[in-house]
C-alpha cells in the first residue's frame, strides 16, 4: 500500500473533517486550536506535502517564498484568500485552492441576521431584557427601522450577494447592486444595476457589502461614500472588515447619518475598534457567517476533495 501524503492542518477542524483527513492522509492536526506564527508554520511544514490552511493564517509572499521545496498545495478552509500570497504561490509552482459555494446560504442567512438585528435594535433589546431593565411596553419604546419594502443595495453581487438578494425579496425589498460588470437577465433576477457604488450608496436605504477583500476594495466604505447613502441607513458587512474604513463608520454611526450597522467581520478581528462595543445602534458577531455544523463540514470536505483531485492528478475543481 503506497504511502499516504503528509498534510499540515493549521487549524482544529470539525470532528467529521478531521476523521476524513486522518483516514486518507498523514495528517499533523492541531487539537489545541494554537495560531501559528510565520515561523511556527514553516517549522510545522518540514515533511509536508501540502497545507491545509485557513483564514488569518501568515502565508504572506516571504513565508511562501520559505516554504519547503516539498509543499506543492494550500487548499485554504474558507472563500477568501486574502491572507494568501496566490501570485508568490503560482511563481513556484504551488496550487492553491478556495471553498466557494459552500458558505454561500449560511453567510447570506447571517446577512440578514445583521440586517433585521440592526434595523430593529435586536442586541440592545436583549441586553434590556438580560439586565431587568424593560418595565413593560409602550408606544415609542425600541423604535427601529422598518425594513419591509426598502431599497437594498449590494454591493458584490456574487454568489453570497446573490443568496443575499434571494432572502431579501421575501422582505419585498427592491435589490440594487454594483458590480465589476453587470450580471447576466439570469443572475441579476430584476435587480438593478448601478454602474458606480455612488450611484448605488444613493438609493440604499439598507447597505450590505459582499464584496471579497482586495486592493480595490479595502476600506471601501468611507467617509466620502458614506455621505452618498441616505440619512438614517443601515450597513450591514459580512465580507471582510477591511472593506469598511472603521473611522468614518463610526463617525456616522454617532452623528446618525447612518442609523445603525450590522457587522459580522472587523478589521483586525479579533482585536475589534472597541468603539464599536460602546455604540447601542451596532449590532456585532464573531464572524460567525459560514458557522453551521453542516457548513462547517461541507467546508472541510471541499477542501479534502481539492487535496484528493490534486494528488490523484487530475485538476482541482476550486484552483485558483
Amino acid at each position: 500500500m503506497p504511502d499516504k501524503h503528509r498534510i499540515l492542518c493549521t487549524r482544529r477542524m470539525p470532528p467529521n473533517v478531521e476523521a476524513r483527513l486522518g483516514r486518507d492522509y498523514d495528517a499533523n492536526l492541531n487539537p489545541d486550536d494554537r495560531i501559528h506564527s510565520a515561523d511556527s508554520l514553516l517549522a510545522a511544514s518540514e515533511g509536508r506535502d501540502g497545507i491545509l490552511c485557513a483564514g488569518g493564517d501568515p502565508l504572506s509572499a516571504e513565508v511562501i517564498e520559505r516554504l519547503p521545496d516539498r509543499i506543492r498545495i494550500l487548499a485554504t478552509y474558507s472563500v477568501g484568500y486574502e491572507h494568501i500570497a496566490v501570485e508568490a504561490a503560482k511563481a513556484r509552482g504551488i496550487v492553491v485552492t478556495n471553498t466557494p459555494d459552500v458558505l454561500n446560504d449560511a453567510t447570506a442567512d447571517i446577512a440578514m441576521l445583521c440586517l433585521l438585528g440592526a434595523a430593529r435594535r435586536g442586541a440592545e433589546g436583549d441586553r434590556m431584557v438580560r439586565a431587568g431593565e424593560w418595565v413593560g411596553w409602550h408606544s415609542t419604546m425600541m423604535l427601529g427601522v422598518h425594513v419591509t419594502g426598502k431599497r437594498l443595495g449590494i454591493f458584490g453581487m456574487g454568489r453570497i450577494g446573490r443568496a443575499v438578494a434571494r432572502r431579501a425579496r421575501g422582505f419585498d425589498m427592491e435589490i440594487h447592486y454594483h458590480n465589476r460588470s453587470r450580471l447576466a437577465p439570469a443572475l441579476e433576477d430584476d435587480a438593478i444595476w448601478h454602474d458606480t457604488p455612488e450611484s448605488l450608496l444613493a438609493v440604499s436605504d439598507f447597505l450590505s457589502i459582499n464584496a471579497p477583500s482586495t486592493p480595490t476594495t479595502r476600506r471601501f466604505l468611507n467617509a466620502d461614500r458614506i455621505a452618498h447613502l441616505p440619512d438614517g441607513a443601515v450597513v450591514v458587512n459580512t465580507a471582510r472588515g477591511d472593506l469598511v474604513d472603521d473611522d468614518a463608520l463610526i463617525t456616522a454611526l454617532r452623528s446618525g447619518k447612518v442609523a445603525a450597522a450590522g457587522l459580522d467581520v472587523f478589521a483586525g478581528e479579533p482585536n475589534l475598534d472597541l468603539r464599536y462595543r460602546a455604540l447601542e445602534n451596532t449590532f456585532l458577531l464573531p464572524h460567525i457567517g459560514s458557522a453551521s455544523l453542516e457548513t462547517r463540514d461541507a467546508m472541510g470536505y471541499c477542501c479534502l476533495d481539492n487535496l484528493d483531485a490534486f494528488f490523484a492528478g487530475g485538476p482541482c475543481p476550486n484552483a485558483l
